[in-house]
């Protein structure tokens, strides 16, 4: 079944527009989820917002969001009052700049949607957009008001559709080089890079979507459908982990071990 369009809306580019749906791309709807419920009685267990004072239940319509500016002491702020910071974005994607598509590192992309035309009239305008993007090997730039705020989106030509990425808050992301591991003094050997790299080659293959999978969802929903079976299931056993070796690696060893293994592995 077709994932349903959870956005509809226009896309401007100067004075060209058309009506466009935006689906998000991926999905965590077929995960296994668990409810709170009560050992005793079986029933739901319910979160309740309370007042931490007096541990009475508030009620939706009293609840407003706050911002502390002193102990006990918040500004407030109504819904309507936040949602009016970024209404003019709400249901149009004005593209006012465009980058180098390859420009953005990996770290700022948040979430993926597909973007698509909403109908044949706005199908030509849209196609014209995205081609000239491919061509021109431009991602366009944004601002959009998703999930109750207002972010920056980059749109990217991907088939016969555009890909539109939210992206992060520039509060959000660290400068990499605060991690930045310190590098070795001395270049790395051309010999033990050659030996990596026919390691590299050995473990290499063509992607395929199998490489994802999630094990726990599989192995939740075998245990799932024996206790509906009214089946027990086995508790499986840890295996250890191997310790970590205190000593020094002689890198030169490891990668001749490495490359040995690979060899006698089952994998090709």
């Amino acid at each position: 079944m077709a994932p349903r369009v959870f956005w509809k809306g226009y896309l401007k580019l100067s004075l060209v527009t058309c009506r466009v749906t935006m689906t998000p791309a991926v999905s965590e709807g077929a995960k296994v989820r668990f409810h709170n419920v009560n050992r005793k009685t079986h029933n739901r267990v319910l979160s309740q917002y309370v007042d931490a004072d007096t541990g009475e239940a508030v009620e939706d319509d009293d609840q407003v969001k706050g911002y502390p500016k002193g102990e006990d002491d918040y500004v407030l702020f109504e819904d309507d009052e936040l949602d009016d910071v970024g209404l003019e974005s709400t249901r149009t994607i004005d593209i006012e700049t465009f980058v180098p598509a390859n420009s953005i590192g990996w770290i700022w992309y948040d979430r993926p949607h597909y973007l698509a035309p909403d109908d044949e009239v706005s199908a030509e305008a849209f196609a014209v957009i995205r081609e000239a993007m491919a061509k021109t090997k431009t991602g366009g730039v944004a601002r959009l008001v998703m999930y109750r705020r207002e972010r920056a989106v980059l749109l990217l030509p991907k088939d016969k559709g555009i890909v539109v990425w939210t992206l992060r808050y520039g509060d959000e992301v660290r400068d990499a080089d605060d991690y930045a591991a310190e590098m070795p003094k001395e270049k790395p050997g051309a010999k033990h890079l050659a030996m990596m790299e026919k390691i590299i080659e050995e473990r290499t293959e063509a992607w395929k979507p199998s490489m994802v999978d999630d094990p726990v969802q599989d192995r939740l929903l075998d245990i799932i459908a024996e206790r509906r079976k009214g089946r027990k299931t086995k508790k499986r056993t840890q295996e250890k982990s191997p310790e970590r070796p205190s000593n020094v690696i002689d890198i030169t060893a490891a990668l001749k071990k490495s490359l040995e293994a690979e060899r006698k592995s089952p994998r090709k």
